[in-house]
C-alpha cells in the first residue's frame, strides 16, 4: 500500500489507526556490579521509573558471564509517558531512523549510542556514558482481545500492522524521517 491509501484507510476506519502500545528501553552492561548499578540509576533518572534487572540466560566463559547473573536493566513505558520519552529519543538520533529498523509487524527498534545525546540530559562523570536499545511496539485498538485473561481471541491477519503502516505512523505522528537502508 502506498502512503495516501494508508492515510485514507485510517481516516475512513478509525479503529485501524495504530497507536504506541509500549516503549521498552534496555541497557545491556554485560556485567554485574558497580557499572550495572550506575546504569540502573541513570535509567531511573532519565525516565522517572524504577528499572528492572535482567539476568543472563546462559553462561559465556569468553565474556565472563554466568547463567543467572544480572547483566542488564530495562524499563517499559506506556501511555503519555512513552510518547514524551519517544520524542526525546528520536531527537537523540536526529529524527532519522532506517527503514530496516522496522519489522514485518510495524514495530521499530533503534539504538542511542550515548545517553548524553538525549535532550535535557547532562554528563555526570560519576555515572559515565551508556548506550541503549529502544523498542517501540505499535498496535491497533482492539489488540487487548489477544492478551486478556477472559475470552481471549485470535487477532485476524487483516487487523495486524504491516511494515509500511508502521513507517507511515512514525513519520506522521512524530515527524521522523525514515531513510532507506
Amino acid at each position: 500500500m502506498n502512503r495516501e491509501a494508508i492515510l485514507k484507510d485510517w481516516e475512513a476506519h478509525p479503529m485501524r489507526r495504530p497507536k504506541v502500545a509500549k516503549v521498552t528501553i534496555n541497557i545491556g552492561v554485560g556485567e554485574s556490579g558497580e557499572r550495572l548499578t550506575k546504569a540502573e540509576k541513570m535509567l531511573e533518572d532519565l525516565v522517572g521509573q524504577k528499572p528492572i534487572r535482567r539476568r543472563a540466560k546462559q553462561t559465556n566463559r569468553d565474556f565472563g558471564i554466568r547463567r543467572g547473573e544480572p547483566i542488564a536493566v530495562k524499563v517499559t513505558l506506556r501511555g503519555e509517558k512513552a510518547r514524551e520519552m519517544l520524542k526525546r529519543l528520536f531527537a537523540a538520533v536526529d529524527n532519522k531512523v532506517k527503514a530496516s529498523n522496522f519489522d514485518n509487524h510495524g514495530n521499530l527498534c533503534f539504538g542511542v549510542n550515548e545517553h548524553i545525546n538525549i535532550p535535557g540530559v547532562e554528563y555526570d562523570p560519576e555515572i559515565g556514558i551508556f548506550g541503549m536499545d529502544v523498542c517501540v511496539t505499535l498496535e491497533r485498538p482492539g489488540f487487548r482481545v489477544a492478551k486478556r485473561r477472559r475470552r481471549r481471541h485470535h487477532i485476524p491477519t487483516r487487523h495486524k500492522l504491516t511494515k509500511d503502516e508502521g513507517i507511515v505512523f512514525i513519520e506522521e505522528e512524530f515527524g521522523v524521517q525514515v531513510v532507506e537502508g
